[in-house]
C-alpha cells in the first residue's frame, strides 16, 4: 500500500510532478485547459510498479477546487483492459468529481500479455485497481490539501468484474459501487463463450446465417412478447419464455423462413446452460429468449469471441495455436478453474466487510446481454442474499434491464442514470425502488420504463401510453 511521504496541498498542478509515492513514478502534471465539453483540470499520470514485473500507468484528473464536488469516482475498463477509460472519466470529471483510469497493467486488448507473466495477469485481475485507488487518493489529497470525502467506482462488463472485486477483496476502497454487466464468473463464463461457438460453428451445417436471425426473433415474440401484458417487441421477463427452436424446423426442404434439423439443434444448444457432459452440472447459464438479433457476437463466427479463445490459448493452456473445437466440457474446465483461483474469478458473496461501512452496490445486467449470460447476475445476488439474508436489501440492489444488449443498446430502455441514483443511496440514505430507464431513436426518447429491483418487474397499470413510464409499477413476477 502507498503511503504519501509529504502530504501537504500542491500550489499549482506542475508542482504534481515532483510528488513522491513508494512505488510509483509520476509522468507528467499539467494544467489542461478548457476544451470542447471539458472544463479546466490537473492531469497526473503515472506508472505503478507493485512488483517487479508491473507496468501499470494510471491517469489521474482533478477538477479545479472551485468545480470540485470533494468526492471520487474511479473508472472501470472493457475486455482484456490495456488501455484508459477516457470516456468514463469525461462523465465523471463533468460532475465535478476527481476521477482515475488504468491500463491495468499491460498494452491493447490481447491476453497475449499473460504468457509467462503471472504478476501481470494478477495486475488484471485486481491489484491493478486496487493500486490506482490507493495512488489516485493520494494524489487528490496532495492537489486538494485532503482525500476525497466519499469513494466511488462505476464500471461495466470487465468493469463491472472490477467492481464486484473491488467489493470482496478491498472493501475499503469504495462507498458506493456500480456493476454493470459483470464478468465475474470469469472462467466459466469463458466456458459459456466456447459452449456457444461449438453449438454454432463446430458443424457448418448447423451454421445459423445472422440473416436469420430475425425469423427466430420474431418467433421469439410471438409466443411470448404478451405473457408481461404489453406486446412491444420486448420481454420483460424471458425466464418466463419457453419457446423451442424446432417451432421453425423446415417441413420441406430448407427454407429462408425455417430452420433445418441441424441448424434447430443449434438454437436449442444456444439456449441450453453450458454444461458438464459427466455429471450434469450447469457450468454457465444460457442466452435467453429474446436475445437473438445480436447471436452474432458469440454465434456468428468464424471463431469465438476474442476473449474466450485468447483466454485459453494464452492463460489456461499457453498454447497460441489452441482450437476451441477441443475444449473438454469437463476435464478442461477444471484444469481452467485451477488455473484461475480467483485472480480473474470473483463470485466470493461475502460482502458484510463492505456492507459494514456503509458501503452501497449497484448492479444492473441487460436481459439480452449478448456477451455476459444475464442469469449470471442473478445467481450471484441469490449467493449474497442466501448469505445475508433481508438485510441484502439495505445495502445491494440488482436491476434487470429488458431488451438492453451489453451494457448499451438493444429494443428496450438503456439509458439511466446510476451514479445519481448511488449518490442518494448514500449520501442520503433514499434506497432505490425504482430506476427511470428511457429508449431513444434517432436521438428522440421515444419510451421510458421503470427498471425494478430484482425480482420485482415493470408492470403495465392497465391504462394510458405504454410507452410511458408513469404507467408502470414495479411488482413481484
Amino acid at each position: 500500500m502507498f503511503a504519501v511521504t509529504a502530504l501537504l496541498p500542491a500550489r499549482t498542478c506542475e508542482s504534481l510532478a515532483s510528488l513522491r509515492i513508494p512505488g510509483m513514478t509520476v509522468s507528467s502534471a499539467r494544467a489542461r485547459e478548457a476544451a470542447g465539453k471539458l472544463p479546466p483540470f490537473c492531469g497526473v499520470a503515472a506508472i505503478l510498479r507493485p512488483t517487479g514485473d508491473s507496468e501499470i500507468k494510471i491517469e489521474v484528473w482533478l477538477p479545479e477546487a472551485r468545480d470540485w464536488n470533494g468526492k471520487y469516482e474511479a473508472t472501470g475498463n472493457g475486455g482484456w483492459g490495456g488501455s484508459l477509460n477516457y470516456g468514463d472519466m469525461t462523465s465523471a470529471l463533468l460532475r465535478g468529481y476527481a476521477t482515475s483510469s488504468t491500463d491495468t497493467g499491460h498494452t491493447g486488448g490481447s491476453a497475449s500479455f499473460a504468457m509467462g507473466h503471472p504478476e501481470k495477469l494478477i495486475d488484471f485481475g485486481y491489484r491493478s485497481i486496487h493500486e490506482m485507488t490507493i495512488a489516485a487518493k493520494q494524489v487528490i489529497a496532495a492537489f486538494y490539501g485532503n482525500g476525497p470525502k466519499l469513494s466511488y467506482f462505476a464500471g461495466c462488463s470487465s468493469g463491472g468484474r472490477q467492481a464486484l472485486m473491488e467489493a470482496q477483496r478491498f472493501p475499503h476502497d469504495y462507498d458506493g459501487i456500480i456493476a454493470g454487466a459483470p464478468t465475474n464468473n470469469w472462467t466459466k463464463l469463458m466456458v459459456g463463450r466456447i459452449w456457444v461457438a461449438q453449438a454454432a460453428l463446430s458443424d457448418p451445417a448447423g451454421y445459423i446465417d445472422p440473416s436469420q436471425y430475425p425469423i427466430i426473433h420474431r418467433a421469439v415474440l410471438a409466443a411470448c412478447d404478451s405473457l408481461d401484458g404489453v406486446k412491444d417487441g420486448v420481454l420483460e421477463n424471458p425466464p418466463q419464455c419457453h419457446f423451442d427452436p424446432a417451432a421453425l424446423a423446415c417441413q420441406d426442404g430448407p427454407g429462408p423462413a425455417c430452420l433445418t434439423k441441424e441448424q434447430v439443434q443449434a438454437a436449442q444448444k444456444i439456449y441450453t446452460p453450458a454444461t458438464n457432459p459427466v455429471t450434469s452440472e450447469e457450468i454457465f447459464p444460457a442466452m435467453e429468449r429474446g436475445s437473438e438479433l445480436v447471436w452474432k457476437t458469440l454465434a456468428g463466427g468464424p471463431k469465438p469471441i476474442l476473449l474466450a479463445d485468447d483466454y485459453f490459448r494464452y492463460v489456461v493452456f499457453e498454447n497460441p495455436q489452441w482450437d476451441f473445437k477441443t475444449l473438454n466440457f469437463t476435464s478442461d474446465v477444471t484444469k481452467a478453474l485451477e488455473r484461475d483461483k480467483g485472480v480473474l474469478t470473483a463470485t466470493n458473496p461475502d460482502l458484510q466487510p463492505f456492507f459494514a461501512h456503509g458501503g452501497k452496490l449497484i448492479h444492473y445486467h441487460g436481459w439480452t446481454d449478448q456477451q455476459v449470460m444475464p442469469r449470471n447476475s442473478i445467481h450471484y445476488y441469490e449467493s449474497v442474499a442466501a448469505a445475508n439474508g433481508e438485510a441484502t436489501a439495505n445495502f445491494y440492489r440488482l436491476f434487470m434491464v429488458p431488451g438492453m444488449n451489453h451494457c448499451r443498446g438493444g429494443d428496450g430502455p438503456d439509458t439511466f442514470d446510476m451514479l445519481s441514483a448511488l449518490e442518494q443511496w448514500r449520501e442520503r440514505q433514499k434506497a432505490p425502488s425504482a430506476i427511470l430507464a428511457s429508449h431513444s431513436t434517432d436521438e428522440k426518447v421515444d419510451r421510458t420504463r421503470p427498471l425494478c429491483p430484482y425480482p420485482q418487474v415493470s408492470r403495465y397499470n392497465g391504462a394510458g401510453s405504454t410507452d410511458d413510464a408513469a404507467n408502470f409499477s414495479c411488482a413481484a413476477p
